[in-house]
């Protein structure tokens, strides 16, 4: 590899295979970083978590798959599947990747990134664990997943991240009572008052993450007490990164009414976790207690990539502020691709609307390293560009 590119893209996701394809139609010198494989995300998801947007191969009708990262392929036709798992969709990538023989460099871990003015070679130095790259440009499109965050849990190492489980049917396993599991029940302190409800597993934060953990341990024959301050399945929007998504939902609701051991707690904020002889001991900020007796699992969100840069981002709450171009208004040069993006207070964080932002990126990329940008066409011809960032405010229609 060429350690002095003209575009260097961070991360070999969905974002930055998608944006290597569309840069394979510039005559640009760039190379996709990866400290991986392809795919690495993905290929971390617990062995039963699947996308929650389906794929379906409508390409020849003019509608694109919603999981596509490309203007012409199909998760769908691909994998012969409409939800696909981590790994059948990492697969995906690296066919993409192989097809269009795309540059990407595995084994570089990007650590920082350094601004570099001085006239004539202005653009950066990345970091990384060996050689210092050079790049005039940098899309950042390194997502989120391998960056999981517990917020300010205390006692949250007695927790296990989503991010770090394997399998929630393995998971399930680690449960220590030996009682059959059934429905969440009360435990009896000496005097026979009730002391704390108990669960096999304690999953902290009701969002996506956190529900497809409890339908996973509750398949596995395990009761599950889920805590969250908001109650997320409580809500509909027609913004699914808003609330749970169809798919979950449906998966929920069904599973509530076969019986499934599952206590869904809403406004309750978790404040801390300890360790015990009875297993753990998790504790709301209100004084409520449930005991879990595998380690709790914690789906806590994620600090995102950006936390490597966050210094070259200005941000506006807990979004980057980005040009219309997704770029940092704060650092010229430096572009954003991903679940990140997000404009007027809209996040960009399924793959079927961060995809359009792609062109709009390498097109940008294209005029400035003054190269030929016609064939980047195709991609509004099919309908995988959006320009038009006062459409992202969604209606609803409640009928």
């Amino acid at each position: 590899m060429n350690d002095s590119l003209e575009v260097a893209v961070v991360g070999a996701g969905p974002a930055g295979i998608g944006t290597a394809v569309a840069l394979e139609r510039l005559d640009v010198d760039y190379a996709v970083l990866e400290r991986h494989r392809i795919g690495a995300s993905f290929r971390n998801w617990p062995d039963e978590m699947r996308l929650l947007t389906p794929s379906f191969p409508a390409n020849a009708f003019g509608v694109r798959d919603l999981n596509a990262v490309t203007i012409d392929t199909s998760p769908a036709l691909a994998l012969d599947c409409e939800h696909p798992t981590g790994e059948q969709y990492a697969e995906y990538l690296e066919a993409i990747a192989e097809f269009h023989d795309l540059p990407v460099e595995t084994g570089i871990d990007v650590e920082s990134v350094l601004p570099q003015r001085d006239g004539e070679t202005d653009g950066f130095v990345l970091e990384t664990g060996e050689e210092p790259i050079r790049a005039r440009y940098i899309v950042w499109a390194a997502g989120q997943y391998q960056y999981p965050s517990s917020g300010d849990l205390d006692g949250a190492t007695h927790g296990v991240h989503v991010a770090n489980v394997d399998s929630w049917a393995e998971y399930a396993t680690r449960a220590s009572s030996t009682e059959s599991a059934g429905p969440n029940r009360i435990a009896a302190d000496g005097a026979g008052a009730a002391a704390e409800a108990v669960s096999d597993v304690v999953v902290v934060g009701g969002a996506e993450s956190g529900i497809d953990a409890a339908l996973g341990l509750a398949e596995a024959g395990r009761s599950v007490t889920v805590l969250d301050d908001e109650g997320t399945w409580q809500f509909r929007s027609p913004d699914p990164s808003e609330v749970l998504s169809p798919r979950t939902n449906e998966r929920l609701e069904t599973s509530l009414e076969e019986g499934a051991p599952i206590d869904l707690v809403a406004d309750a904020r978790v404040a801390g976790v300890e360790r015990d002889d009875g297993g753990y001991l998790v504790t709301t900020t209100a004084g409520d207690r449930v005991r879990s007796r595998a380690p709790p699992v914690l789906a806590t969100g994620f600090e995102g990539s950006l936390a490597v840069v966050d210094d070259l981002f200005a941000f506006d709450g807990e979004f980057p502020e980005l040009t219309d171009r997704d770029e940092s208004t704060e650092t010229s040069g430096l572009f954003l691709a991903g679940p990140q993006v997000a404009h007027n207070g809209q996040q960009f964080c399924f793959i079927y609307k961060f995809r359009q932002r792609f062109a709009v990126v390498v097109e940008e990329l294209g005029e400035r390293l003054g190269v030929e940008t016609g064939s980047l066409e195709a991609y509004r011809e099919k309908r995988m560009v959006l320009e038009d960032l006062e459409c992202c405010e969604p209606d609803y229609c409640n009928c």
